[in-house]
């Protein structure tokens, strides 16, 4: 299980491709691998076709009559069946079969097919088939299929592999069907039906076969629970119809696909041991506890580094700060998985010898650190994306690993930020060693809100993530200019980041070179002038995570007056824009503002001689509970002041919200716009 990369991650079906069922906590890595190869396949050669007959299950699925789909669905999955096979000794097989129509060119993409598999996923056999538009049927033949290994690279080395077909005859008015049978992981007792994504499906059935004498239990997240029929023999199954897609391609201030996506997670258990069946967190923190518990033990080794980076301090915040910050800062993030590495960590002996690890090793380091200067810590399991993680869908589908620091009863410090108390009444500070530029006290702002499980043995338990106040995530910008006749102006600028809203600034100036700073601040500058220069150009407190991210700089723009006669236009908002992007379409799904934040802006812009202020916008005060904007703009003897604060104080609104959301769009997008007029006197 990996930490967040600066790109993201996949969803569970990766956008251009046909892609088999995974187990879930590789999901990141599997997906972002996978979603690799959409150029590599799209550029393959083309191979001599020739027509050959398709199973009648694919010509059956093939001659539905479809409902009426918008004009913008790509594609659409006729039939998919899931056969999930376990056998007496615990171990289990997936058939499965999907058979999709291509409705637009664009649905080319997702039809694409790829099945990953690794060591412990053999792959035991796998058939395609398409039907183009005038009804011809092709079959590709093994060698048709290509099988590609990753090359190992940049921060992943991993033994996943996967097996990708481009069938052919993919226009719109074609079918492409596939067929595979694959074992799955062995120390896994549960499975995940993924039964909605972002193309509609038409007919789905998932099929639990168990051996005599076992029994399961099952959870829902984002769909009703629904009892599977039972067809005797320990075989049970379940049947959607016209279940919609989820529709976010074109959707503004969207959640995760995710995050709203229809799951249905079976737990099942061996014989005696019927707590794996119950589909709590506390089962699956007991089982990932067999995992991890002897890769958490601490060396002499360890004992010493973290004697010496605590100094002898016995303040709680003092010692764990500088463990958290060595891990966090000198154990390079590297992902190593090979079968079961992909959900168990390291030994904290070889990623401390090593210093390098993927989250869940850094997390374990961590704990295993501050166990030796007497902090007791625990693993957490998250997902990247908010909204992931069901606190009444107990499973393991989840994408990163954190850290939970207990802190001791009695202790407060302001500097404990992301603070939550469990249900044993135990306060945890939570932490990402992976989250290089969040400060140790905080948390990234894509995992506020949300909720991960909290991994203790038997008091395992989901928990949700505090939203940290806006003041903990703030732009300062103030200036100073003088004004020319002609419009041109000059002056200094000095802006203050804090937060994750400092994070892509910090990593820039730490590891881009000069040109590229430079270009960036070009980029910025670029959204409110013209034609400027910059020059006296400081960086502090770059790297200093708790301390606000100051840069500063002397400005010269030409034209940033506009002259009409005796007029000079000007904009009193100089630079700097809080653009809130939406749009007038029907909101359906909840509203994502990404994070608590506040900005704000005060500039002053010093008259030319022989003008006056003739007109200046109204101020602006709109306060909407989830967020809140003002503006003034004040003339004090030849200098016109501009202030604006902008905050957001929630991140998740349900849809109807979206109409307030346009308005507070609306009074960002006029302030902004807004122009004083000055007179030649």
């Amino acid at each position: 299980m990996a930490g967040p990369t600066p790109t993201g991650k996949r969803e569970p079906r990766a956008k251009g491709f046909m892609i088999g069922r995974i187990a879930p906590l590789r999901r990141a890595h599997r997906y972002l691998f996978v979603s690799a190869f959409l150029v590599v396949i799209a550029a393959a050669p083309a191979f001599a076709w020739k027509p050959d007959s398709v199973p009648d299950w694919v010509r059956t699925a093939a001659s539905q009559k479809l409902p009426s789909y918008s004009a913008e669905t790509n594609a659409v999955v006729l039939f998919e069946d899931t056969t999930y096979s376990v056998a007496p000794d615990g171990s289990a097989t997936e058939h499965y079969r999907s058979v999709m129509k291509i409705l637009r060119p664009q649905g080319r993409e997702d039809a694409m097919i790829a099945v990953p598999f690794d060591k412990d996923t053999k792959i035991l056999s796998l058939h395609v088939w398409s039907i183009g538009p005038d009804g011809h049927e092709y079959a590709l033949k093994d060698n048709e299929i290509v099988e590609y290994g990753y090359p190992g690279q940049g921060s992943l080395f991993i033994d996943d592999k996967v097996k990708v077909a481009k069938a052919p005859a993919r226009d719109p008015g074609g079918v492409v069907a596939y067929e595979y049978e694959q074992r799955i992981r062995p120390y896994l007792t549960e499975k995940t039906w993924f039964f909605q994504s972002g193309i509609p499906h038409l007919n789905q059935s998932f099929t639990l076969e168990l051996p005599a004498g076992y029994t399961y239990g099952t959870v829902w997240a984002h769909h009703d629970q629904m009892k599977g029929a039972d067809l005797e023999h320990q075989r049970w199954r379940w049947e959607m119809k016209d279940t919609p897609a989820i529709e976010l391609d074109h959707v503004l201030l969207r959640p995760s696909e995710l995050a709203l996506a229809g799951r249905m997670t079976v737990h099942y258990g061996v014989p005696g041991s019927a707590s794996a069946t119950q589909g709590s967190w506390q089962s699956i923190g007991e089982w990932y506890q067999t995992l991890a518990k002897d890769r958490l033990v601490a060396t002499p080794e360890i004992a010493a580094k973290a004697k010496e980076l605590a100094g002898g301090t016995a303040d709680f915040y003092d010692k764990t700060e500088a463990i958290a910050e060595f891990v966090q800062k000198q154990v390079r993030y590297f992902v190593i998985e090979m079968g079961i590495g992909g959900y168990q960590p390291h030994f904290a002996a070889d990623i401390f010898h090593n210093r390098y690890g993927d989250c869940k090793d850094k997390a374990t380091l961590l704990s295993a650190m501050l166990s030796t200067v007497g902090v007791h810590s625990a693993l957490v399991m998250v997902d990247h994306r908010r909204g992931v993680v069901d606190p009444d869908a107990p499973s393991i589908v989840g994408d990163h690993m954190i850290a939970a620091i207990e802190i001791p009863k009695g202790y407060s410090s302001p500097k404990l930020r992301s603070v939550i108390t469990a249900k044993t009444g135990k306060q945890y500070l939570i932490f990402d060693p992976t989250w290089e530029k969040t400060a140790f006290g905080q948390l990234e702002h894509n995992l506020q809100g949300g909720y991960g499980v909290l991994m203790e043995g038997s008091d395992s338990q989901s928990i949700k993530f505090p939203l940290l106040s806006p003041d903990l995530n703030t732009i300062r910008r103030t200036a100073s200019f003088h004004l020319q006749p002609d419009g041109s102006m000059k002056g200094t600028v000095t802006e203050r980041r804090f937060g994750d809203l400092s994070e892509n600034r910090r990593t820039m100036y730490t590891t881009g070179d000069a040109k590229e700073q430079t270009e960036y601040l070009d980029h910025v500058l670029e959204q409110d002038f013209t034609t400027f220069k910059v020059s006296d150009f400081k960086v502090e407190n770059a790297e200093a995570l708790n301390k606000d991210l100051t840069t500063s700089y002397s400005l010269d723009a030409d034209r940033f007056g506009k002259s009409m006669g005796p007029l000079l236009m000007i904009r009193p908002r100089v630079l700097g824009s809080e653009n809130l992007r939406t749009d007038h379409k029907k909101r359906s799904v909840p509203i994502d503002l990404r994070e608590t934040m506040q900005a704000r802006d005060d500039y002053d812009i010093e008259l030319p001689a022989g003008y006056a202020v003739d007109e200046i916008p109204e101020p602006v005060k709109l306060d909407l509970g989830f967020a809140a904007y003002e503006s003034e703009s004040k003339v004090k003897g030849n200098v016109l002041h501009y202030a604006r604060t902008y905050t957001v104080r929630e991140v998740t609104l349900p849809a109807e919200k979206y109409d307030d959301v346009q308005k507070l769009a609306g009074v960002i997008a006029a302030d902004e716009q807004s122009h004083a007029v000055l007179k030649k006197q």
